[in-house]
């Protein structure tokens, strides 16, 4: 049961979920495939407030965003997988365990290293080629432009990914690679649900789309972690 006071904080949350999966899509006409980046989102909400925000805005948002896209198949499936995604990376993150400065470096450093091979790895493999871009809300105003994406753009994003994480570890906390293990394994939550869901319900070749949700959870994690930090930041400046 949501508090009366939250209901404004948790539709906001919620209508931010909404238009950061609607705003972004990519296209890839070879495969028939796309990704968002309502992902990043969902991660945001989930660090910033915890489970429960985390789970209501990242079910409902999502499964707002797939009914106006016109995928009302997969509305349900999203209410219950995304939600358990962001309910779960709520949870996971609010049990930190305790290791040395030292040791939360290295965790880092590694799952920086990680981060950008499998951005790069994922991203060379899937994204590359002739692709649509879209840009813009559905029925306020979209732009779409072709684009061809080769593999040197997913290496520089693949470190650049990789920097950001070194970069926020040094000067927000070496604990990040923490919250990027957190957000690795509710998006694993996700990839599995779904492929369970088309796999099984829906009887689609559902292994075909689990590079392109992984490449969601890439990129949301990516975005996520800078702007959860300065959220962060400007929720405790706000309550000091």
């Amino acid at each position: 049961m949501i508090p009366a006071r939250a209901i404004p904080l948790f539709a906001f949350y919620t209508g931010l979920v909404t238009v950061a999966t609607l705003i972004f899509t990519i296209f890839v006409p070879a495969t028939r495939g796309y990704f968002n980046v309502g992902e990043s989102a969902v991660y945001a909400v989930a660090l910033l407030a915890g489970a429960r925000a985390g789970a209501f805005a990242g079910g409902v948002g999502s499964m707002i965003a797939d009914i106006v896209l016109g995928y009302y198949i997969f509305a349900p499936a999203t209410l219950i997988v995304k939600g358990a995604e962001g309910g779960l990376l709520g949870l996971l993150s609010s049990r930190q365990p305790s290791l040395s400065r030292r040791s939360w470096r290295a965790l880092s450093a590694a799952i920086a290293v990680g981060i950008a091979a499998a951005v790069y790895a994922v991203g060379s493999a899937f994204y590359v080629g002739e692709s649509e871009l879209t840009v813009g809300l559905p029925l306020v105003g979209q732009v779409t432009l072709l684009l061809s994406i080769s593999a040197y753009v997913w290496a520089a994003a693949g470190i650049a990914t990789g920097a950001l994480i070194l970069v926020l570890a040094a000067l927000r906390g070496p604990e990040v690679g923490w919250t990027v293990i957190c957000t690795i394994i509710s998006g694993a939550v996700m990839v599995t649900g779904y492929f369970l869901y088309e796999q099984l319900i829906l009887g689609y070749a559902a292994a075909a789309e689990v590079p392109f949700n992984v490449g969601q959870v890439l990129i949301g994690i990516a975005i996520a972690l800078p702007a959860y930090r300065s959220l962060r930041a400007i929720k405790r400046k706000g309550q000091e």
